[in-house]
Parts: structure tokens; sequence; C-alpha cells
């Protein structure tokens, strides 16, 4: 079979997945949900300095659970993390959740890895008291699951910025001459920018399939070492946090989704620029729904392969996200489409 893009060129190519989505315009936040049918081994690295996680320790293959019910990427800093209750709450009504031993009145415990960007300083209406609205987008989000995810202005993008653009949720995948699909998804919101100085286009113009996210290619610009062009000033660093997930449908362990997640980092290195600073807390997770054995012959080999290609996957999911973005009602700025 000829190698690319699956059929939907989004994370929902992989077997066995599904993305759920709800976003507030009034706060303009929101909440992104990657749904497994069934519980997933899954891995996590964080590289940002400045991470907001729940349940991250949870996937280290010297613990007792290797599998996740759900991941959640949330938008509201540290508030958003309330995401992660809402989704568990929904998936233990509904009987899913580890349970080391079945007993009559105790309910499962549904595991639920999140992680939470800063959009605080959108501009939305932040003034929710006691009751931000983030349980409430995970339960929305987590009701509308589907394998069609929409990109740009959605989900824990709907406030998200990419240096001095709007940022928004992409989605990409690759499916391998030999069958193996690995798919990404990714809420960017990040302090370094994703095109090349004085250019429209994308850091990751040389990994574009077709015309995916504008079909403008590689720049043919040099650029110096200090010249960032769109990045965001030094007075909204804080304002940053980009967050992903890669998936295949290769049965791999704990410890080579490690590897994947690791190698998967360097997607948003070759889409971002300057990343994994102080400033930002990325992270991506990593999981299988092990539909297919791996590929015969070398098992580590096979795991390189399924890293790089979800590196090169995750970038193209960035920009993606970024090429789709639209400022939501209300919000100034410009989004990539402004450009000229």
């Amino acid at each position: 079979m000829q190698a690319g893009p699956g059929p939907r060129n989004a994370i929902t190519d992989v077997a066995g997945l599904r993305i759920g989505q709800a976003d507030d315009a009034g706060v303009r936040t929101g909440v992104t949900v990657i749904l497994p049918d069934a519980a997933a081994v899954c891995a996590v690295d964080v590289r940002g300095g400045g991470p907001g996680t729940r349940e991250t320790d949870v996937l280290t293959p010297w613990n007792l659970v290797h599998a996740v019910d759900a991941i959640v990427l949330s938008g509201g800093s540290v508030y958003g993390l309330a995401a992660a209750d809402g989704v568990a709450a929904w998936l233990g009504a509904r009987g899913r959740g580890y349970q080391a031993l079945p007993t009559a009145g105790v309910p499962r415990s549904p595991i639920v890895p999140a992680a939470i960007l800063f959009d605080l300083a959108n501009g939305g209406d932040k003034d929710w008291h006691e009751d931000p609205p983030y349980r409430a987008l995970a339960l929305r989000a987590a009701a509308a699951v589907s394998q069609d995810p929409q990109l740009g202005t959605a989900g824990a993008g709907y406030g998200a910025a990419a240096g001095a653009l709007k940022g928004g949720v992409g989605s990409a995948s690759f499916v391998s001459s030999d069958g193996v699909t690995v798919g990404a998804i990714v809420a960017v919101n990040c302090s370094g920018s994703v095109v090349v100085p004085g250019s429209r286009n994308f850091w990751a113009g040389a990994l574009e399939i077709g015309d995916e996210f504008g079909g403008l290619g590689p720049a043919a610009s040099r650029v110096g070492g200090e010249d960032w062009g769109l990045a965001r000033g030094s007075h909204a660093a804080l304002a940053s946090t980009t967050l992903a997930c890669v998936a295949t449908d290769v049965a791999l362990d704990q410890n080579e989704l490690k590897r994947i997640a690791i190698m998967a980092q360097d997607g948003l290195a070759r889409a971002i620029r300057p990343v994994h600073s102080p400033f930002d807390g990325d992270a991506v997770f990593a999981l299988s729904t092990a539909q297919r054995e791996p590929p015969p012959g070398n098992r580590k080999l096979a795991v390189a392969r399924i890293g790089a290609i979800a590196a090169d996957t995750l970038a193209r999911a960035v920009a993606r996200g970024v090429h789709a973005a639209t400022l939501p009602p209300g919000m100034t700025g410009q989004a990539w489409r402004d450009l000229h």
C-alpha cells in the first residue's frame, strides 16, 4: 500500500479512538478529550518548564496501573485540571475504570491523566467565582465524542495563541506502507512562533503532505539565531504551553510508549521556535490501542520507526491547528490567514 495520511488525516484514523471537544465562547476556553474504546497503555513526556498535570505519576512502568481510560487536554491553567474530574465521573457512571478486585457497591476508578495550558489572559470572562466551567465542559466533551475532531478554534485550543498568532487544535495521521497507523492531536498555545520570520511558511513546511496547511512548503529563508519572528514578546511570555497526544494501533508496552513520547517531542521542536521554555508546560502523551501486533523483526527498530513517524505527524498537526484557527467573537489579534 502507498504510505500517507489516513482517510481523516486525524488521530482518529488510529482504530479504537474518538475525540470529544467542548468550548465556551464567553470564557474563551475549552476542553479536548481523547477517549479510547477500551483502556489503553499510555506514557507521557513533559519538557516544558511550567507544567500543570494530573495523574502523570501513574504512567510509569513500576506502578500498579499501566492503562488509561481517557486523556484530557484543557485550557484554564490550574482551574482546567477539574476537567479530568468531569471525565472520570462520566466514565465511572458507565462502568469504566480500574478495579483490582470487583466488589459489590465499590465503584471503579477511571484513570484519566490530564494536562493544562494557560489561556487566562486572553480577555474572556474569567469571573467564575467558585464555579470554573471545566468540569461541565468536560462532561459536554465526553458526551460528544466522534471520529471527526474540529480543528482550529475548538476544544482546548479555543482560547489559545501560537506566538503572536491565534493558536488552536490540530490533528494529523500517517499510515505506513505496511499498514501501521500513527496519529496526533495537539492544542497549540506556544510562546514560540510556528512560522518562519518574515514569511507565511510554517516551520513544519518541509513535512507538509499535499496542501494540508496551505501548500506553501518550506521557506527558503536563512534565519538568525535570535530572530524568533512572531514569537510572543516578554510581556506575554506566561501565556503558553502546547499539549499533545500521539497514538498508534500497534501493541506496545509502557517503556516503548515512553520512548515514542520522547521522540514525538521533536515534532514540537520542528514546528515551534523556541519551544520547551521556562514559560511553557509542554507535555506529550503516547498511547496504543493495541489493534495490531508490531511488524515482524527487530522490535526496537519498530519503536524507532513509529517514534519518527509520530514526531513528523505531530509537527504537521501543529501547523494544521494554526492554519485552521480563526479569532473567536470579540478577540483581537491575528490569525495565520491574516498574514500577507
